[in-house]
């Protein structure tokens, strides 16, 4: 931590000063400015913001060029890994907080100067769980900027085919009106699926969107113990009612296939009835399908909650610059204008979506849920997207077995052998509960 503290230490000496009142003011030195820095982005959706937040900044820092280099999540991810270890990186780089750890742990960002920290300390900017996602041991590294966060999106125009009049409110009627609302062609195949699953593709992503619905069941692929260690206990009722639901929509009441086409792209196209996924599906639809009848609704449990940040790398001017360009994009401005022209959820505190849910009432199942809706996150260690790459092994397995649909003794087998090896993982890294 040596080299984290000196250089947190010269950090602090940079010269801008944030005013934390609404919005953010940011002085630094005119040499400071005169800088070309590169943003790294998982989503290339969020091109366009930096592009904004960047062009927000011209008026105060004429001479600071920001190039945005936005590719999809797993190559950003391969970049990261490779540029932050060759010291090649971008000086912001955006990255969730589960992933961010290990890089954390090797002292690969950098510590944030004062005024950042404050910031992001200050309860009225962000909650604890915001803080926390863009800290390491009690150190403030990041700039929290939006998070994943799902929700039920279904076609109204089908609902209405079907005689649905309202949303799904526990996981039952989930498979209940995915049957409604399955149409078939004339050998009973399905031809749009009643309610999109996540089967296929994508890797840890699979586990992460299965354990959004074991969740609402009641169970956890993960959980912590008050020791801040960890345990896999899945394999039990809920986890076999939430596995059981999976194998029954695909084999026995076929209301999806693994080859049918799912995600944001067949709900789009009228493909597909109803799925979960995050709020940035609603920019996409407004560009990709504009006409498209549907609407949102909270999940019968809660939601994951997936807390993505800015972090900086480098020295001197260019960390400078950085830091000012993290700062800029929590603006309350580039927020509101992240939400309505993006579609992501902001992490900030205080901001007023009356305008956007006005013209967008599909946010509302994002940012207005009951009192009682709960959130979960991915765990903040090290080994956590093996972990999910590796049950997402083996529930992709799983769902291409027909044979398992009827038998809870082999589902079973399948809910431990995928428990055990969690914990092995969590073993070896010295972080299993006992």
């Amino acid at each position: 931590m040596t080299r984290l503290v000196e250089q947190g230490r010269k950090t602090r000496l940079n010269a801008f000063k944030f005013a934390l009142l609404g919005g953010v003011a940011l002085t630094m030195e005119t040499a400071a400015s005169a800088q070309e820095i590169r943003v790294w982005s998982g989503y290339p959706e969020l091109a366009p913001f930096y592009e904004h937040v960047a062009e927000g900044m011209k008026d105060e820092y004429p001479d600071l060029t920001v190039r945005v280099e936005a590719i999809a999540l797993r190559e950003h991810e391969k970049r990261l890994a490779l540029g932050l270890t060759s010291g090649e990186a971008a000086e912001v780089i955006e990255l969730g907080t589960s992933t961010a750890t290990r890089y954390l742990e090797n002292e690969l960002f950098n510590v944030a100067p004062d005024e950042v920290a404050a910031f992001v300390q200050d309860s009225a900017n962000f909650t604890d769980f915001f803080r926390d996602s863009a800290s390491y041991d009690g150190t403030v590294y990041g700039v929290p900027l939006f998070r994943g966060q799902s929700a039920l999106y279904y076609n109204t125009e089908m609902f209405e085919a079907a005689g649905l009049t309202e949303p799904p409110t526990d996981m039952a009627e989930y498979t209940t009106y995915a049957e409604a609302l399955t149409q078939r062609d004339a050998n009973g195949e399905p031809v749009v699926s009643g309610w999109s699953l996540r089967l296929s593709g994508g890797g840890q992503g699979i586990a992460e969107k299965f354990w959004i619905n074991m969740f609402q069941f009641g169970e956890n692929l993960v959980e912590q113990n008050e020791d801040g260690l960890w345990r896999a206990d899945f394999a039990n009722e809920q986890g076999r009612a939430a596995l059981k639901q999976y194998l029954e929509n695909v084999h026995t009441l076929k209301t999806v296939t693994v080859e049918m086409p799912a995600d944001a792209e067949a709900f789009e196209r009228e493909q597909t009835a109803m799925f979960i996924r995050e709020s940035w599906v609603i920019g996409d639809i407004a560009a990709k399908a504009p006409d498209l009848q549907y609407a949102t609704a909270t999940l019968p449990r809660g939601s994951i909650v997936a807390p993505v940040s800015l972090w900086v790398t480098g020295e001197g001017e260019k960390e400078e610059a950085a830091w000012a360009f993290a700062q800029a994009t929590n603006e309350p401005e580039n927020l509101l204008w992240l939400l309505d022209n993006v579609g992501w959820l902001p992490n900030r505190s205080g901001l007023d979506y009356s305008t956007i849910l006005e013209a967008k009432p599909a946010f509302a199942a994002f940012v207005d849920y009951p009192e009682s809706y709960e959130f979960f996150s991915l765990p903040n260690i090290g080994p956590v997207e093996e972990i999910l790459t590796r049950a997402a092994a083996r529930l992709t397995e799983a769902f291409a077995n027909p044979a398992l649909a009827a038998d809870d003794a082999a589902i079973d087998a399948v809910l431990v052998a995928m428990q055990d090896e969690i914990n092995g993982l969590l073993q070896r890294e010295g972080l299993l509960a006992e």
